[in-house]
């Protein structure tokens, strides 16, 4: 009869222990679902939405597209580029500044507390802190000023501008295997330390010196199960992040 394994789940307690002591001289981020309790992407494209900032005809096609994503019909990288794509031909401070207004709104409200006091004690220590998502960029480096990583150590959907004006070509989409390609990119091969909440954040868990899951949802925990690793499940959460589709 095969046996189940299971996870070790580490209190707040062991798991800042945990990676305060390897002192770690780079650490990465996930961001939905490892920094606060939502996806980010989805909810911007919602309020965006709402808000007018995209035509009614794209807002149509996106959210048909998106149900098509959720019915496994649509890749990954394809929805998480064309979340992005949808906001073409705005300025740049346009969707700079309606991205601080969410984040102000909907992000900061639900960050996990643990992970804020985690990310304030690498700085304090010197670590040099990365976030990486598959959010569009300005969503993120918006939301991740709270943990005070800057804007140039922000690897996220990003696409070409021209003249201040946002185009359809995607420069990057990390997600899956691109989030440690975007890493080795950046010349950060493997960090000290990485942390990630879904399987989306698998490929990126792996080159870790350290892996560090938060918050998983079931199909990384039973990654994480085979890999002997351990995880953290912040008090704020009484499950799992289901909802949030690793971004």
């Amino acid at each position: 009869m095969e046996t189940q394994l299971e996870a070790a789940r580490w209190s707040a307690g062991e798991f800042e222990k945990k990676v305060l002591e390897l002192k770690p001289g780079v650490a990465v981020l996930d961001c939905d679902g490892t920094l606060w309790a939502i996806d980010s992407g989805v909810g911007f494209m919602g309020w965006s939405m709402e808000r007018g900032l995209v035509s009614r005809s794209t807002s149509d096609w996106i959210d048909t597209r998106y149900r098509g994503y959720r019915a496994g019909e649509v890749s990954e990288p394809a929805i998480c580029g064309e979340m992005v794509q949808i906001y073409a031909g705005l300025r740049e401070e346009e969707l700079r500044k309606a991205a601080a207004e969410y984040v102000r709104e909907c992000v900061r409200p639900v960050i996990f507390p643990e992970m804020e006091r985690l990310a304030a004690a690498l700085r304090e220590a010197g670590t040099e802190l990365w976030a990486v998502s598959s959010t569009n960029k300005w969503v993120i480096a918006e939301s991740v000023r709270e943990f005070g990583i800057p804007e140039s150590r922000v690897l996220a959907v990003d696409l070409a501008m021209d003249h201040g004006v946002l185009t359809s070509t995607l420069i990057d989409v990390p997600t899956g295997e691109g989030k440690a390609e975007a890493l080795k990119r950046a010349g950060r091969p493997r960090p000290d330390a990485i942390f990630g909440n879904s399987i989306h954040d698998l490929a990126m868990l792996e080159i870790a010196a350290n892996p560090f899951p938060v918050n998983p949802t079931a199909e990384l925990l039973g990654a994480i199960a085979a890999r002997g690793w351990g995880y953290f499940q912040p008090e704020a959460m009484e499950h799992p992040a289901e909802t949030v589709a690793g971004k």
